[in-house]
């Protein structure tokens, strides 16, 4: 059968989702508990792969086993020996082609800033000293609905075979000294988040202006986007499936 994973994670000391030789990653340590419970070999697909330092409130990722699967005690025993900075949060059946990257809909991102210096918050939030102009933001952040090719926002040796992303949300919010980014899309380039934060800061910065910002966007030139963000402070926050892929566990939904 085939099962859907959600988990959570802080990924301060991970090197990203993705296993990797000689670097720790979410992935091998789930696969190692995954084993360890169900008894059989288990390979895992994430909904979507996060760098180093980047944390998760909601991961989804799908695998196969022979067995019949009760959640509720999966989930117990999976917690039981995962280290503290990884949670399960449900375990859900299926059907048996559904597949956790590829039969998502919408992601959501959010990247925290916190304008005031935290000791608590050095690895969850960029800490930013300097006063920002939100209104110029959510202007700049605006202008990402009118556009599908981020090419400007992509990493130079990636393995995307195109640079479109149908964008439905971006917008910034503040509570307090914190700031909160939420960003939602079909899909992702790698490292786009970060590197769409990086550039829009500057215009909170008034080192660009809106209208600069349009014609980075535009340009489709990786050169013209800011230096990314720090990974510390984005989270996937949410991954979105069409509900008949379900087939446990709906109410819980």
């Amino acid at each position: 059968m085939r099962y859907f994973l959600e988990i959570a994670y802080d990924g301060t000391r991970f090197h990203g989702w993705q296993v990797q030789p000689n670097a720790l990653s979410v992935q091998e340590v789930l696969e190692d508990c995954l084993k360890k419970v169900l008894r059989e070999p288990i390979n895992t697909t994430g909904s979507g792969r996060t760098d180093t330092g980047v944390h998760a409130s909601q991961q989804f990722v799908h695998f196969n086993s022979t067995q019949q699967l009760d959640p509720q005690h999966t989930v117990y025993r999976l917690n039981r020996i995962l280290p503290d900075d990884i949670s399960v949060v449900n375990l859900y059946g299926v059907q048996d082609d559904a597949h956790a990257r590829y039969d998502a809909f919408a992601r959501t991102y959010h990247y925290y800033i916190t304008l005031r210096k935290n000791p608590f918050k050095r690895y969850h939030a960029w800490y930013h000293s300097r006063p920002l102009d939100m209104e110029k933001m959510n202007e700049a952040a605006a202008i990402l609905l009118n556009y599908e090719d981020f090419t400007t926002f992509s990493k130079v040796k990636g393995d995307t075979k195109h640079y479109r992303c149908n964008m439905y949300e971006a917008v910034w919010q503040q509570e307090g000294e914190e700031l909160m980014f939420t960003i939602r899309a079909n899909r992702f380039l790698r490292g786009m988040v970060r590197l769409v934060v990086g550039t829009l800061v500057d215009v909170g910065r008034g080192k660009l202006t809106v209208q600069e910002f349009e014609q980075i966007v535009a340009s489709q030139d990786r050169k013209r986007s800011s230096g990314a963000a720090p990974s510390e402070g984005l989270y996937l926050a949410k991954v979105e499936y069409p509900p008949e892929l379900f087939i446990e566990n709906k109410e819980q939904r």
